[in-house]
């Protein structure tokens, strides 16, 4: 790979919103823009924190908070406030070191104390070239549940193993997948529609067919890793569950960026 600056890459056209914007707002953006991650910054510019599907699948989803509605969660008591930042001028390389490693997958780009710009790992899928097949960096010991599993039983397998998303199989047979922001949505749509004392047995009971995304965009063991990333930037997707038939392993763009040289 060439020399590259972070200016070259980045996405300029920001998604952000005020941290007094509320929670239902916040996910309406997300699902308007087809975005997991929001900035929150103020009139001038300047980041206070970010929003994440993970965090925002946290507060909805601990038992302990089943008091709280999603019209009175803001901006300001969802967003992380503590991130790493980046200039336009940070060499590509040096981000490409800490992927996989603990913390935001969303680098803010910081230019005289004013946000211009965001890196996410889909900003960095089109570096990814060459053929190398999928069966030689997938994961082959997924991590997987149900339809009929419980969402409860979902998110606790993305927090104990600190992964994003989790196939949905049957038989073998991928049927969807669940993600932190197909949690985030259902726990905010119970949480809108059902009354208060009953939402902890409805978040108890709340299955996984009710949140999860299907059908799941697949690869094939011999789809290369050139071609895996096309196709997340496509269905702008983070994973790749790779069948033959039956689930045989698991591609995320992380495994795809960790490729590139």
């Amino acid at each position: 790979m060439r020399e590259m600056n972070v200016e070259e890459i980045m996405t300029k056209e920001i998604i952000s919103v005020g941290k007094n914007d509320s929670l239902e707002h916040i996910l309406y953006l997300m699902d308007k823009n087809d975005v997991t991650k929001v900035p929150v910054v103020e009139e001038d510019g300047k980041l206070v924190g970010i929003i994440t599907d993970e965090r925002i699948a946290y507060k909805l989803g601990s038992l302990r908070k089943k008091d709280v509605t999603v019209a009175h969660l803001y901006a300001s008591s969802v967003m992380v406030k503590r991130y790493k930042s980046i200039t336009p001028d940070t060499p590509v390389e040096e981000i490409l070191k800490t992927v996989g490693l603990p913390g935001l997958t969303m680098l803010p780009v910081i230019e005289n104390n004013r946000l211009v710009g965001v890196v996410t790992k889909a900003d960095l899928l089109p570096l990814v070239k060459g053929k190398t097949k999928l069966n030689k960096i997938m994961t082959r010991k997924v991590i997987h549940v149900s339809r009929d599993d419980r969402v409860v039983h979902a998110r606790r397998l993305l927090i104990d193993n600190n992964i994003a998303r989790l196939p949905v199989v049957s038989d073998g047979e991928v049927e969807g997948i669940i993600a932190e922001i197909d949690i985030a949505r259902a726990l905010a749509k119970l949480k809108k529609s059902i009354a208060r004392k009953h939402q902890k047995h409805h978040i108890e009971e709340l299955l996984v067919e009710d949140a999860m995304t299907s059908p799941a965009v697949t690869a094939y063991p011999d789809t290369t890793i050139e071609e895996a990333a096309q196709i997340m930037l496509e269905n702008n997707i983070g994973a790749l569950p790779v069948v033959k038939e039956k689930l045989m392993g698991m591609v995320t763009r992380t495994d795809l960026i960790k490729t590139i040289k």
